[in-house]
Formats: C-alpha cells, structure tokens, sequence
C-alpha cells in the first residue's frame, strides 16, 4: 500500500497533514484522533530534542539536528544594499540508507 503521492508534479498535489493522518489511522486502524495525537506528540519531541541541539536518529528513515550557518553577506533586492545576515541555527534532516532506497526505486 502506498502511504501518498509524493510526486508534487501529480494530480493531488502534495500530501497536507489531515491526509496524511487519515493514511496513517487506516493502515494502522486507529482512530483520526489517537492518530494525530500520536503524530503531534513524535513531531513535538523531535522539534524539542533538535531545538537542544540533539540528534534525532530513526534508523532506516533519517537523521533529525541542528545546523549552524554562519555569518554572511547578502543584499536587499529591493535597494541592492549589502548587508550582515547574522549567524543562525536552522534545524536539518539526512535521509538514512533505506528512505534513499525507497525513492531511488521506480
């Protein structure tokens, strides 16, 4: 069974998150509620551990941490002024081994 659609090119379009909980409950056959609350709460603590600085690894799906980006010059667009873009944390993700698989395979 596949779980979406994830070509964006495609008719639907991209999976939102009431979709994607509705594919999750039937496949698991719970409940849309327990479903999204299960799904808030795995979202919510990799938003909490990556906002620490820690490392979220779900083996066979990826890597969830954090990035620093460096200080940098950039422009406005709109009067071409150069300006200081100040260091930022940004959080990433690294698809693991398996996920890459999976979407290498036609």
């Amino acid at each position: 069974m596949k779980l979406f659609n994830s070509n964006l090119n495609a008719p639907g379009g991209p999976v939102n998150k009431a979709q994607f909980v509705d594919k999750i409950s039937k496949k698991t056959k719970t409940t849309k509620t327990q479903t999204e609350a299960i799904l808030d709460a795995a979202l919510e603590l990799i938003q909490k551990s990556v906002s620490k600085g820690e490392e979220v690894k779900i083996v066979g799906f990826g890597t969830f941490d954090r990035g620093i980006r460096q200080e940098r010059k950039g422009r406005n667009p709109k009067t071409g002024a150069e300006l200081i873009i100040p260091k930022s944390k940004v959080p990433r993700f690294r698809p693991g081994k398996d996920f890459k698989q999976k979407v290498n395979t036609k």
